[in-house]
């Protein structure tokens, strides 16, 4: 499920590169007197995701038009969230100052003949002890993970982003699944992209990569697990706005 957000400048601004933090901020605060108010505290996978504030341009102009996508497998959740956001008349993500204009939820429809694509960076982390299986570079090695990047094994990224989906799937919805693959056309579009993000007062950066999927047609458990995968995210830190992808 998927909530749109169509919101207003009300200045003019520049535009906030470092949103991740900020619009997490937002939603955790909106949902802090819900059902949903130990989230925050929740270890582990939120399962959400965003979009970054679109389109993007580096000044954003008094009165000018963006949208925010927020996204879930959780329905509940998002049903909150848009009653949240139809009680706010204006929303600061970072310094950035918008009037709510609206709020819509929809579902994303997935079809057999589609093509998925990255909209944020995708973050894949390769464990130290699968180094020797995917050949990382020695040069390149760090202790307890490394970034993905084109420097390593493609078969390192889609392997570790569909146990990474797999994982996520099985702890929404409590059910074992099997481990068939998921991805089987792709296309690396760019990358390593560094991505600095404030935590607590701290910057870290994450390095992210984006990419293409194509399906011309799907089984059951494919369908499944990438319909969950829209809706969450794909890769790590989803609930940073890490890994949202469109159907196009």
């Amino acid at each position: 499920m998927r909530l749109l957000l169509r919101l207003l400048s009300i200045t003019s601004q520049p535009y906030d590169k470092k949103y991740h933090s900020k619009i997490q901020g937002l939603i955790f605060n909106l949902i802090r007197k819900s059902e949903y108010s130990l989230l925050h505290d929740k270890k582990g996978y939120k399962y959400f995701c965003f979009s970054n504030v679109f389109p993007f341009s580096e000044m954003v102009e008094e009165g000018e038009e963006k949208f925010l996508l927020i996204s879930s497998p959780d329905k509940y959740l998002i049903e909150i969230l848009k009653r949240k956001f139809e009680e706010k008349e204006f929303v600061n993500i970072g310094k950035m100052e918008f009037r709510v204009i609206d709020a819509k939820k929809f579902e994303v429809s997935f079809r057999n003949n589609c093509v998925i694509r990255a909209s944020t960076p995708i973050i894949i982390r390769i464990p130290e002890w699968n180094y020797e299986k995917y050949s990382i570079p020695r040069e390149y090695r760090k202790p307890k993970y490394v970034y993905w990047r084109p420097e390593y094994s493609f078969e390192a990224f889609i392997k570790q982003l569909e146990e990474n989906l797999i994982k996520k799937y099985k702890e929404f919805f409590k059910r074992e699944v099997s481990s068939d693959r998921i991805f089987e056309i792709f296309k690396f579009i760019k990358g390593p992209i560094p991505v600095p993000v404030n935590i607590k007062g701290h910057e870290q950066i994450f390095v992210g990569s984006l990419w293409e999927f194509s399906f011309s047609s799907v089984s059951e458990f494919q369908r499944k697990i990438l319909k969950f995968g829209i809706d969450c995210g794909f890769g790590e830190r989803n609930s940073l706005g890490f890994g949202f992808v469109n159907i196009v």
